[in-house]
């Protein structure tokens, strides 16, 4: 008699009210949100969007399930049809009895995966990156939903951790078996781990990650099936090719395939599309305000080719506005030099007539009020002209004056000299 054992739970249903609550079915969801909670974070760290993983695990948690039932029915298809079924067919649509193959869950899971990142333009191979640990971790969760079914369980075993089957499920009184579905969950728990600590050390990207979690998972799935007495595929049996389950063929097959990915993608660069391109930088799926602000491959309103050509054509206007202040500025120089030079003279002046000086006011008045018509720039030009004829103005006063001190200089000097002719006549007389 074994001095220790595993006891299998003699409930694997509760009632609430009417409605069933199933142990199978709890894990399988507690799983499910494990594997969401850590690709999201995964998906979060590598710089893509939240509630990318939440709204992709949807379509993937659907096709998933369906893809699991449909390869545990065909494989076990005995159960359900045939003379020797001992369940009808109709039960072969109640999943919460028990029954998903992993292998038809992963391939119809991804090809949910596939289609949702595809209409968000993602990288599929990015996405399977980063939820490869978190499914090693929802299997590790999900087994022991077998253990509340009673299934999954290996050869007999003295070992004292032999788990115990009731005879209802194929058990035999006294009798303990391999907990295989203890084995694997373990298994799977540590390939989570591993495959995180791989991510970050060897930076494997382009669905190499993923390839390593297939190549690890079927490794151990291969040598847990071989304990297994369990039927798979028959009634009382498991179908069985050249010694080996078919559980064991498909890990095979699937290892070897997943070693060649690794081989010919070991080289593999490029850039993974983890942000959509998308004309605000979000995910479709999402407003842009639920983007991370702090993420490396968020875009921002200020930033891509439409700002900055916003910007060179602001920059284009101001310069033009420039050049136009500037040759206004350049004009009201050169007529304000224009004005200065009319009235610097080397030496004294003729005064300009009076009628001379009045047409020229005149003319100066009718230009400045015709110009007062015009825009803003003529308006300008009109203020200059009226100070170039002040200036003209002041510049002719100046000049009349020059002209008179001129004209009085000349007076004085004509009289100094006749002063000195009459002082000579007078000598010359005298002699």
């Amino acid at each position: 008699m074994p001095l220790a054992s595993i006891p299998s739970p003699s409930e694997g249903v509760w009632y609430l009210g009417i409605i069933p609550i199933r142990a199978y079915a709890l894990c399988i969801v507690l799983g499910v949100i494990v594997a969401v909670w850590l690709s999201e974070r995964r998906w979060r760290a590598r710089g893509g969007h939240k509630g990318t993983i939440v709204d992709i695990a949807v379509p993937a948690v659907i096709f998933g399930l369906i893809g699991g039932r449909l390869y545990h029915v065909i494989t076990d298809w005995q159960t359900y049809f045939g003379s020797r079924a001992i369940k009808e067919p109709y039960q072969a649509l109640f999943i919460w009895e028990g029954g998903l193959g992993i292998w038809g869950a992963i391939a119809l899971g991804a090809l949910g995966v596939w289609w949702a990142v595809r209409n968000r333009g993602i990288s599929f191979s990015a996405m399977a990156d980063t939820v490869a640990p978190g499914i090693a971790f929802a299997q590790g969760i999900g087994r022991w939903g077998n253990w509340f079914n009673q299934e999954l369980y290996g050869s007999p075993t003295t070992l004292p951790w032999g788990l115990e089957i009731d005879a209802d499920h194929g058990g035999e009184p006294g009798v303990l078996y391999h907990p295989t579905f203890l084995y694997e969950s373990i298994w799977d728990v540590a390939l989570g781990f591993a495959l995180i600590f791989a991510g970050r050390r060897f930076a494997l990207h382009h669905g190499r990650l993923f390839a390593l979690y297939v190549a690890g998972y079927t490794l151990g799935r291969f040598w847990i099936e071989g304990l297994r007495i369990d039927p798979v595929g028959g009634v009382d049996h498991a179908v069985t090719f050249l010694g080996m389950r078919i559980n064991q063929w498909t890990s095979i097959v699937l290892f070897v395939g997943a070693l060649v990915y690794l081989w010919m993608t070991r080289n593999k660069q490029g850039v993974e599309v983890v942000v959509p391109a998308s004309a605000d930088g979000a995910d479709p799926a999402h407003p842009a305000d639920q983007a991370d602000a702090d993420s490396p491959d968020t875009t921002t309103e200020d930033s891509g080719p439409a700002a900055a050509e916003a910007a060179e054509r602001t920059g284009d206007d101001a310069d033009t506005t420039g050049e136009a202040r500037g040759g206004e500025a350049g004009d009201d120089t050169a007529e304000t030099e224009r004005a200065e030079g009319s009235g610097t003279d080397d030496g004294p002046a003729e005064s300009p007539d009076a009628d001379d000086r009045s047409d020229a006011d005149t003319v100066a008045s009718t230009d400045a009020a015709a110009s007062t018509d015009t825009d803003a720039d003529t308006a300008d030009r009109a203020d200059a002209a009226d100070a170039d004829a002040d200036a003209d103005a002041d510049a002719d006063g100046a000049e009349a004056e020059r002209a008179e001190a001129g004209e009085a200089e000349a007076e004085r000097a004509e009289a100094v000299a006749g002063d000195r002719s009459e002082g000579v006549t007078k000598e010359k007389n005298s002699r």
